[in-house]
């Protein structure tokens, strides 16, 4: 038997060439142990352009309509009589999934993103409704308790939604490599991710070197926590770093030599990859063998690591430096997004939502 449902405002794409347009949604009434939120602001994260335009159709197809955006903060408006761990007027959060079986080795691990039965915000099988996850750009949003997230009272919302998925998929990286106090950490890319990885590196009291193609993004590397910039076209730049870092995050999406960064590691050194190129990466074998270095991916991180993700932004006071629009501008800003337009994240202001 399905729960009983109610309407919610949101922005949803019909087709991969669609814009997103205003559109009214089911959502289901709260069950006894979920949690109703009204949205108050959502990031715009660059897979959510890739799932609206479904090219990622070749291992996560997509389903239409889609109501994309997975990083949610608003406040808790209704909870279930099961509930314990939040109250209306709460502030709450929701990342990039709303559900797992609970039941094996990775969430007995607090690992739930590694779930073969994870739930995603948007675009998975919705047990609840049938049909598929509707995700962030809306007015609220309904999500079992465990799912849900603190947010600290201190941090300006608008720029705490990308944390939920900008935040954790640079933080989870750096904890699982020890970053921290005397050692060195390189940062490829400084978009939405990257200018992330650098103030969490900085937190962390690493030496921080930024590696960008632009050589006029080198002022704000430095505001943002960055010990040296380096401009990687430059081949003497480079070389000065040869075998000299333990950890590098590369957050480059688009074709590159991963190669060069390989080569700047040290004995027992870590390339982890958060962007995700389309193409294959040419990887010599030698690049990881002589220095016993490492290559790896990783994405987002549990439910535990994000609330402590989330607890250290509080802590140290960081937040994603975001430029806030209407919903109403969202196709623009996606057009702007393949531009690399933005510094260095949108955030939606759903309160635009009520006009509609």
């Amino acid at each position: 038997m399905h729960p009983t449902t109610y309407k919610a405002k949101a922005y949803s794409a019909g087709s991969a060439t669609s814009p997103l347009v205003s559109t009214n949604i089911n959502r289901r009434e709260p069950t006894e142990r979920d949690v109703q939120i009204e949205i108050l602001f959502c990031g715009i994260c660059h897979s959510d352009l890739h799932s609206v335009r479904n090219e990622w159709s070749e291992f996560m197809a997509t389903n239409y309509p889609i109501v994309p955006g997975h990083e949610i903060v608003g406040r808790v408006t209704k909870v279930g009589s099961a509930v314990t761990k939040y109250k209306p007027g709460d502030l709450a959060a929701v990342g990039c999934m709303v559900n797992s079986d609970g039941t094996c080795a990775h969430c007995k691990a607090g690992l739930e993103q590694f779930c073969p039965n994870m739930i995603l915000t948007f675009n998975s099988p919705d047990k609840h409704l049938g049909g598929f996850t509707y995700g962030g750009y809306s007015d609220s949003i309904v999500v079992d308790e465990r799912f849900v997230l603190r947010v600290p009272s201190n941090l300006k919302l608008a720029g705490a939604a990308p944390l939920l998925c900008a935040g954790i998929t640079t933080y989870s990286p750096m904890r699982h490599w020890g970053v921290g106090k005397g050692k060195k950490v390189g940062v490829v890319g400084l978009g939405g991710l990257g200018h992330m990885a650098v103030k969490f590196a900085h937190a962390f009291g690493a030496h921080v070197v930024v590696f960008t193609t632009s050589p006029h993004k080198k002022e704000d590397a430095l505001r943002l926590g960055a010990d040296e910039v380096v401009v990687s076209r430059n081949a003497d730049e480079m070389k000065k770093h040869e075998g000299s870092f333990d950890f590098i995050l590369d957050a480059v999406s688009a074709d590159h030599d991963v190669n060069a960064y390989l080569n700047l590691l040290g004995v027992n050194g870590n390339l982890t990859l958060v962007g995700a190129p389309a193409e294959p990466l040419d990887v010599p074998a030698f690049s990881l063998i002589v220095r016993r270095r490492s290559f790896s991916g990783s994405m987002i991180g549990g439910i535990a690591e994000t609330q402590e993700m989330l607890d250290f932004c509080g802590a140290h006071n960081i937040t994603a430096d975001v430029e806030v629009i209407p919903i109403q501008k969202v196709n623009e800003a996606y057009e702007r997004l393949l531009k690399s337009d933005v510094k260095y994240r949108f955030s939606i202001d759903m309160a635009s939502l009520k006009s509609e």
